[in-house]
Formats: C-alpha cells, sequence, structure tokens
C-alpha cells in the first residue's frame, strides 16, 4: 500500500470513530428520556405495598440523577474517545471487566460488589449485543481493513464491553445503586442495546459512502421496537437528517411503540433460572476468580457472532483448552462407565442395582479426575458436575431405569462444561436443555411403577449412546440429538402414545378447521366491503357460513362439489339480500328461496349447529330477506354479483400461503368442538398478566402437570401445540383430552388451575441443590 493510500485509511478511520462518538452521544439523550418513561410506567403497575415503595424510591432517584447519569455517560464517552479505558485494579472491583489474577493470587477471594457488578456488566454486554452483534461483525471487519489490525484492541470504545463499563460508571457516580438498576435494568437493556446497534449501523453507512467494503451486507432497516413521540427529522438519536431512511418505528411500521413495549415479558421460571445461575456464578467467583472471566468471555463471543432469536440455539463459544491429563482421565471414565452393563443387557442387575453402583463409580472417578486436573477452574468444574449429577441421580421422581442412563451423561457433559465455561451462565445451553427436556418428559411418570413407556425410554437410551458416540463434538452432539428428541416426540404423541393418538387428530383438525374459517372469514370481509348488503347477512356470513366453508373444505376439499355448493349458496344470499326494485326480481327471489335454505340448513348441520341454532338463524335471514324487499338502497349490478362469484370460487387462492396464525382476537367460541374424548376448555380463570402469556408461551411438548378442572384434578400431559402455540392438548393417562386456546391456558396458569408437575428444570433444581451443598463448605470447589 503507497503512503498516500495507507494515509487515507488511517484518515477515515478515525473519521469513522467521530461518527461513532457522534451517534452515541446524540442517542444519549433518547436513552434518558425513554428510561424515565419506563420508570414512571413502572408506578401505574399494580403492586403489593412493600414493592410500590421500593419503586417510587427507585423513580424518585432517576428523577433526580438521570441527568447527572446522562451527562457522565457522555463525559466518560468522550474522554474514553480520546484517552482509552484503563484496565481495573484487580482488588478496587472494577466495572465492567473482572479482576484478572494470576499466580498465587489467583485463589484469593472477590468481595460480593466486584462480582455484582461484573455479573451486572456482562448481563448488558449480552443484551446489547444481541442486537448489535451483525453491525458490530461488520464495523470490525472494516475497521481491521482500514487499520490493519487483526482485531480491535481489548479497551476500544467500539467494543460492546467498553460501553458498558463506561455507562455502569457513571450510573455508581451519580449517586444511583444497584436497586435502581434491576428495576430499571429491562428498559436500560433495550435502550442500549438499541443505541449501541444504530451507532454501529450509522458508522457502516458513512463508511459504506466512503466505499469501504460496501459488499458487505449492511442490512440497512433497523427497526426499534419502541420511538419519541413528537420527533421530528434529524431529531432524536441515528437521525441523519430529513427522510432519514433509517427512523425508528415499532413492529410493522405503524408508528411509536408505547412504552410497556420497551422490553421483552419474561416468564417467572425463566427469571428464576437466571437467578440460580447468577448465583452460581457468584460463589464460583467467589472461591475460584479465574472461572467468570472465562464464563463471560464465552458467553460474550457467543453472542458476538450472530443475533438470535429466544427459539434459536446460541452460537457455539471460544473452546478453551482442556489439559491433556484431564482429557484423558474423562475419556478413561466415560470407557469404564460403557462397560457396566444395563440393567436391560443384564438379567442378574436390576435398575436399582445399577444405578447404586453408578453413583459410587462415579463418586470415585471425581476423585480420579480432581487429580488429573492442572487449575483450580478444572477442579471446580469437576465439583459442580458431580453436584448437579448426584442430585439428578437421587431425584426419586424420575424412574431408576431411567436414571441409569441420566448417569451415562455424566462424563459428556463433563467434557463440555470443561471446555465450554458457558454452561454455568446460560439457561439455553444444548447440554442443559437436553437433560431439561428428557427429565420433563419422565416426571409425570409413577417412579416406583417405572411405567415410562418402551419407545419412550428406547429414544431416551438412543440419545445417551449417540453422545456417547461423539466425544469431541462438543455442544453440536447435544443440539442435534436435542432437535431429534424434539421431533420424535411430537411423532411419539401422534403416532405411537395410545393416550394421545385420538386426542391429537382431533386437536389438529380443530386448529386446521379454525384457522380456514379465519381465513374464510377475512377473505369475505374484504369482498363484501363495498358490497350493499344486509348487516343480518353480513354477520351470518362472516360467523356462520365462513365456518361451513371450512368444515366441508377440510372434510370434502377446497374445490369438492360440496364446498363449491356452499359457496354458491353463499353467493345466493347475497343476491337474494339485497334490494329487489323490480316484480320479476322479488319473485325470483321467492322461487329460489326454498332450495337456498335447505342448503343453509344442511350446510350448518354438517358444521355441527343443533336445530335450535339453525332456526335461530334462519328467523334471522328471513327478517333481512323481507327488509330486502322494501330497501330503498341500490341495487347489486348483475357485473358485479358474477365477480363476486368468481371471487367465491377462487376463495381459496386469495389465502394466505402456508399456515395460517390463529388470531386470539378472532377466534370463537371452541365448545361446539367437544367430543367424547375431546373436552375444550371455554371458561376458567380471569385476564391473565403479559407474564402468565409468557410463561404459557414457553411451555414443552412432553411437560406434565396437574389440572383441575370440571371436578377432577389429575396428572395430564402436554402431547400438542399448534401453529404459533395459538392451541394446546393436554392429555390424561387414561387418554383425556382437553384442549386450551392460548389466553385460556394462561388464565389457567394464573389461577393455579393448572400447575407444572415440576416447579423448575431438572438442571436448574439440581444447580439450587449444589448450591445448598456449596453453601455449607465451599472448599469442595478446589479440594
Amino acid at each position: 500500500m503507497t503512503p498516500t493510500a495507507d494515509a487515507r485509511s488511517k484518515a477515515l478511520a478515525t473519521q469513522a470513530r467521530r461518527v461513532y462518538l457522534d451517534a452515541l452521544v446524540r442517542g444519549a439523550a433518547h436513552v434518558a428520556k425513554a428510561v424515565g418513561e419506563a420508570a414512571q410506567h413502572l408506578l401505574l403497575q399494580p403492586a403489593e405495598y412493600a414493592l410500590q415503595v421500593v419503586r417510587r424510591d427507585a423513580v424518585n432517584a432517576w428523577q433526580r440523577q438521570g441527568p447527572a447519569w446522562q451527562s457522565g455517560f457522555v463525559s466518560g464517552l468522550r474522554h474514553a474517545a480520546v484517552y482509552g479505558v484503563a484496565e481495573p485494579k484487580g482488588g478496587a472491583g472494577g466495572i465492567g471487566s473482572m479482576p484478572t489474577n494470576t499466580g498465587a493470587q489467583a485463589l484469593s477471594l472477590v468481595d460480593d460488589l466486584t462480582i455484582e457488578r461484573e455479573i451486572t456488566g456482562s448481563r448488558l454486554v449480552l443484551a446489547m449485543m444481541d442486537k448489535a452483534s451483525w453491525e458490530y461483525t461488520d464495523l470490525r471487519t472494516r475497521m481491521q481493513a482500514l487499520e490493519h489490525s487483526e482485531d480491535l484492541p481489548p479497551h476500544d470504545l467500539l467494543r460492546a464491553q467498553v460501553i458498558s463499563r463506561v455507562v455502569l460508571e457513571a450510573w455508581l457516580r451519580a449517586g444511583l445503586g444497584p436497586s435502581e438498576w434491576q428495576l430499571l435494568q429491562p428498559c436500560l437493556h433495550e435502550e442500549l442495546g438499541l443505541l449501541l446497534s444504530e451507532a454501529y449501523h450509522e458508522t457502516n453507512r458513512w463508511l459504506v459512502t466512503q466505499q469501504v467494503m460496501p459488499e458487505v451486507d449492511l442490512r440497512p432497516f433497523i427497526r426499534r421496537t419502541r420511538g419519541a413521540a413528537g420527533e421530528g427529522p434529524g431529531s432524536g438519536f441515528g437521525a441523519s437528517g430529513p427522510g432519514n431512511a433509517y427512523a425508528h418505528t415499532a413492529p410493522g411500521g405503524r408508528g411509536p411503540a408505547p412504552p410497556a413495549q420497551a422490553a421483552a415479558v419474561r416468564s417467572q421460571s425463566a427469571t428464576q433460572a437466571e437467578e440460580v445461575l447468577a448465583q452460581l456464578q457468584r460463589v464460583l467467583a467467589r472461591n475460584v476468580p479465574d472461572m467468570l472471566p472465562r464464563a463471560a468471555a464465552a458467553v460474550s463471543a457467543a453472542s458476538a457472532g450472530a443475533p438470535r432469536s429466544a427459539s434459536a440455539p446460541m452460537p457455539a463459544p471460544a473452546m478453551v483448552t482442556v489439559s491433556a491429563r484431564l482429557s484423558a482421565a474423562i475419556n478413561h471414565a466415560q470407557d469404564a462407565l460403557q462397560r457396566r452393563p444395563m440393567p436391560a443387557e443384564s438379567a442378574k442387575a436390576t435398575a436399582p442395582q445399577v444405578l447404586d453402583d453408578l453413583k459410587a463409580r462415579n463418586q470415585a472417578f471425581k476423585q480420579v479426575l480432581k487429580q488429573a486436573a492442572d487449575t483450580p477452574a478444572e477442579r471446580a468444574t469437576i465439583e459442580v458436575v458431580a453436584l448437579l449429577f448426584q442430585s439428578i441421580l437421587t431425584e426419586e421422581r424420575i424412574p431408576a431405569s431411567v436414571r441409569v442412563w441420566f448417569a451415562r451423561l455424566q462424563m459428556p457433559v463433563l467434557r463440555v462444561a470443561v471446555s465450554e465455561p458457558d454452561f454455568f451462565a446460560t439457561t439455553d445451553h444444548p447440554a442443559r436443555r437436553l437433560i431439561d427436556r428428557m427429565g420433563a418428559c419422565v416426571m409425570g411418570f409413577n417412579a416406583a411403577q417405572g411405567d415410562v413407556g418402551d419407545a419412550l425410554e428406547r429414544e431416551i437410551k438412543r440419545v445417551v449412546q449417540v453422545v456417547e458416540a461423539y466425544p469431541d463434538t462438543g455442544r453440536r452432539v447435544f443440539q442435534t440429538v436435542l432437535t431429534e428428541f424434539e421431533k420424535f416426540l411430537a411423532h411419539y404423541f401422534e403416532q405411537e402414545n395410545q393416550a394421545s393418538v385420538k386426542g391429537v387428530s382431533l386437536a389438529q383438525q380443530v386448529e386446521q378447521r379454525e384457522t380456514m374459517a379465519i381465513q374464510y372469514t377475512i377473505e369475505l370481509r374484504k369482498m363484501l366491503n363495498e358490497v350493499p348488503v344486509q348487516d343480518g347477512v353480513r354477520e351470518f356470513l362472516f360467523q356462520v357460513w365462513a365456518d361451513v366453508l371450512a368444515v366441508s373444505g377440510v372434510r370434502n376439499g377446497p374445490q369438492s362439489e360440496n364446498t363449491k355448493l356452499m359457496k354458491r349458496a353463499a353467493a345466493d344470499l347475497i343476491w337474494s339480500a339485497s334490494a329487489k326494485v323490480s316484480r320479476e326480481e322479488r319473485a325470483e327471489v321467492i322461487r329460489r328461496l326454498p332450495p337456498l335454505l335447505k342448503t343453509l340448513r344442511d350446510g350448518m348441520s354438517h358444521a355441527g349447529l343443533g336445530s335450535d341454532k339453525q332456526d335461530q338463524h334462519i328467523r334471522a335471514l328471513n327478517n333481512a330477506l323481507a327488509a330486502a324487499f322494501t330497501a330503498k338502497t341500490a341495487a347489486i349490478p348483475r357485473e358485479r354479483l358474477d365477480d363476486l362469484m368468481g371471487q367465491l370460487e377462487a376463495l381459496e387462492a386469495m389465502l394466505p400461503e402456508g399456515e395460517g396464525e390463529l388470531n386470539e382476537s378472532l377466534v370463537r367460541d371452541l365448545s361446539s368442538h367437544e367430543t367424547e374424548d375431546l373436552e375444550v376448555v371455554a371458561e376458567g380463570g380471569s385476564m391473565p398478566t403479559p407474564a402468565m402469556l409468557a410463561w404459557a408461551h414457553e411451555l414443552q411438548v412432553g411437560g406434565w402437570y396437574m389440572l383441575d378442572y370440571r371436578g377432577r384434578n389429575e396428572a395430564v400431559q402436554l402431547a400438542w401445540r399448534g401453529v404459533r402455540h395459538g392451541l394446546t392438548l393436554f392429555v390424561s393417562p387414561k387418554g383425556r383430552g382437553v384442549l386450551f386456546q392460548l389466553n385460556r391456558l394462561a388464565a389457567f396458569l394464573q389461577a393455579g388451575l393448572l400447575l407444572p408437575a415440576q416447579d423448575e428444570a431438572l438442571t436448574v433444581r439440581a444447580t439450587r441443590n449444589a448450591l445448598a451443598k456449596l453453601d455449607v463448605d465451599p472448599s469442595r470447589l478446589v479440594n
């Protein structure tokens, strides 16, 4: 590269950093404003008196100190841009980065305040990178090209870790504390994530205008989930002038979203699981200080690769090198466990006997593995994993024959935990999720009887053997078998489990019928939007005849003769109910009416409407037809009727492709779908809160619950979930199916009428038990 080109590259890099800093500074005011609105919104939410007092104090503190935080944040950004950010001292409890101790200091204790600050900073980094990771990757690539460097410096202001440190330092210097941060954390995470994403995006956009790697995909349309009311072009953060193409709107482009949408709603179970892991991180960091930086680095590396949704698996983090001695010891232990006969392979050994033998051998292996470990972090990992499996293997709600196979997972999980420290930091690690999913499917059975079912036990055995067969693939093998296990469950409940096969089939038919009825209703509304038709006829077509068309479409096919007959009946009804101005038209109506009414009755009968309901609808239609004889409105032209009939004939072509979504606001009463084998929950519970709706969304196929409904309190298993979880089916061991819509399901959870068989996931419970033992004797981590 010529000196001129090199100088130009450095000048562009310097200017890009100015654009980045300006975007951050410009957006700070918007962040402060959004946090203030969220703080005010907190006061409007109902809560117990003690919590309301805490919220009021936090809001008052923000109102007093918020401007100071904003000013300190901006000053910190400008200072870091010029002078950089210094590495925090080991004992000073620096913010946003754990103290790094080496040598003799590696086992020194770290004060709780430092640990809490580090955890808070790590969570903020994760939240920001979850939104900004793609833009960050593009910007980092361009800056590396301009500055001819392998990577950004560790304390570069472009890194989310540095922004997190500046944010938290300004927070503490403004006089705000952890309690205020905890209450406002959802909004802070959301807004700071959007701020960083927008700053990266603005810098990338400017570099593209300067022809710096324009081929990199910039994903130019960033949408904010909340906006600032009253902002005009060029105002607010991220605006670059009138007609800014990157204006921030709510999803769907419908304008600013309300403050209540500032943060994603999370269920209580998900929050509690994260709290348990955070507590484990505190214990580990207090006793083994070098473990938390490893976990935080692994999680940050995973989140920096690509943004992910809640349902997508977390990308693989950077691997930690495992000592050769420990790796060999783990392989030896796993080989020894695999050589032990399983209950089905030995006529002499029962499941409880094999399980007791495996427990003893795992305990012995733990000491051997600790002797082979080279670092305190490895010894602590061995101890924690051993405690987790000690709890799992003593869980009496899991049949002994299944716990035997869970015991075989201890060494593969240990191998992953040693090489991927985020196993202890995230709830969505595939190894954790696999154990939780398999445990949830068997914890509803009577452990004394061991009645799990051959198919399910064979699948668990297969999963364990596949994991053992690929010891060096890390989390990938766990993610693969987890996906396979999910597919097995869907097939198992639909095809193999005798208690659920019929219920799942009925529920799928209900969903298909309801989805088609909703789509037909929407299209009929569009078609009749400008057609002069009596209101009574409109309501009949939308509320009754759309369902008749759906039933005929499901049973006979959309293009069957019966379905076409129902469509022609709809067109005849529309014509009959329009204004009649001549004697010939009125005579024609009278001639067509008897066969039309018969077709309408036949359609309603096929849709399951009783004779009383049919009579009620026919009377309403007769009144509408009588009104049409005296109507003064304009008649529907024959050409328009022919066009309308053509649209009815091709109605399916107008429906959305693929499976439609069951909109809770459109789904009608499903009680008419009840049969001897399927009960539909149509009442019970109150309006659910957003947290309960989030919990209802998280329920997974295979889990066991206690359902209190219609005078019966019995165990049921979640056997099927519809498209986007609009419908959920539970089945009892005797084959009774109970179908819920999403809102009703959340209402039952809220009222305590539907309770999970396990209060928390299997690995979360095991982690809690491990923490109790570590609290009594923390020295076992390093001994």
